[in-house]
């Protein structure tokens, strides 16, 4: 058996060094889990906002039915009032589709959680105008007040409804900032008067 000379090995190494076929197919197979976790990512975060916008629109939906129907911020209605308001919100998309929690002027309130509705609160309380305002802990009412009066933080004491819609959410890389112990939240206050 006779050896090949050193430089036919030498050409041989250097045409495969040189060879550019299959490097697309390397190429590709090195870049596409990037490509594929970017776009997962980017799918896993279009839900979340999908979500979101539609718990703020069905909060929205809810808080028009409330300034339309303002007359019912009342102790005879404001239960009945709280009550519809959170069917709006928890059926705004499916049935059952999120919790919803609503207060009627610091007074009747109702709660729809999984299709089972409860409502509480002290329904003379809606009668009366407050200021409320803000805290990390959420909203506070005070005391009320006199309809019309100015509050002490700026604004007039008035009829208010908060309205809090909220649903479990498991994003599956993160939580973008949106969601909080594993629950997209969202929430707001309306001036009926």
């Amino acid at each position: 058996m006779m050896a090949r000379p050193v430089h036919a090995k030498r050409n041989g190494l250097k045409r495969l060094v040189a060879s550019t076929s299959g490097v697309a197919g390397l190429e590709f197979a090195l870049v596409s889990p990037i490509l594929a976790l970017i776009l997962v990512a980017t799918i896993d975060f279009g839900l979340v906002l999908y979500n979101r916008f539609n718990m703020g629109s069905a909060v929205s939906a809810a808080g028009n039915y409330a300034i339309v129907n303002a007359a019912s911020v009342s102790s005879t209605n404001g239960t009945s009032l709280a009550s519809q308001m959170a069917k709006i919100v928890a059926n705004s998309h499916t049935a059952n589709w999120a919790d919803a929690s609503i207060i009627v002027n610091n007074g009747p309130s109702a709660s729809l959680n999984n299709g089972a509705m409860s409502t509480g609160g002290t329904p003379a309380n809606a009668d009366s105008c407050y200021c409320p305002t803000r805290s990390s802990a959420g909203l506070t009412w005070g005391s009320a007040m006199t309809c019309g009066a100015a509050c002490s933080a700026g604004g007039i004491a008035g009829k208010f409804v908060t309205i809090t819609a909220s649903m479990p959410y498991a994003p599956i890389f993160s939580s973008y900032g949106l969601i909080r112990d594993g629950v997209l939240r969202t929430s707001t206050v309306v001036a009926t008067n």
